[in-house]
């Protein structure tokens, strides 16, 4: 981006994306994960098969995923979030979670997720 000094110019960059995020909040569903262990971990576990059924992302309708760790909330397309993951199928990172671990998942480092 060329650095630019005026005000006004860096008002209208700000003013874009507030009106992308406010479209996103208005205009889109929402998938909300709050992962209790994904600081300690590094990871945040996205689950696509419970109990030998297609679950969680295989699923999802939603457009964007959001996941809350700590005290931050973090964005991803679904799409996006897709790509991610299905490169760690099959992979040491497919994991079994959930309960009696009947779920199967990725543990998607969270850099990825940004």
């Amino acid at each position: 981006m060329k650095f630019n000094n005026d005000f006004k110019y860096d008002l209208k960059v700000g003013q874009t994306k507030e009106n992308e995020l406010g479209n996103i909040f208005t205009n889109k569903t929402i998938e909300v994960k709050y992962d209790l262990k994904a600081l300690d971990t590094k990871n945040v576990y996205v689950e696509y098969e419970s109990r030998g059924l297609p679950s969680g992302i295989s699923k999802s309708l939603a457009d964007y995923y959001c996941f809350c760790f700590g005290y931050t909330f973090h964005l991803i397309e679904t799409k996006i979030l897709k790509e991610r993951c299905r490169k760690y199928l099959k992979t040491n990172r497919d994991k079994k979670g959930g309960d009696n671990d009947t779920s199967k998942g990725i543990l998607l480092p969270l850099n990825e997720l940004f």
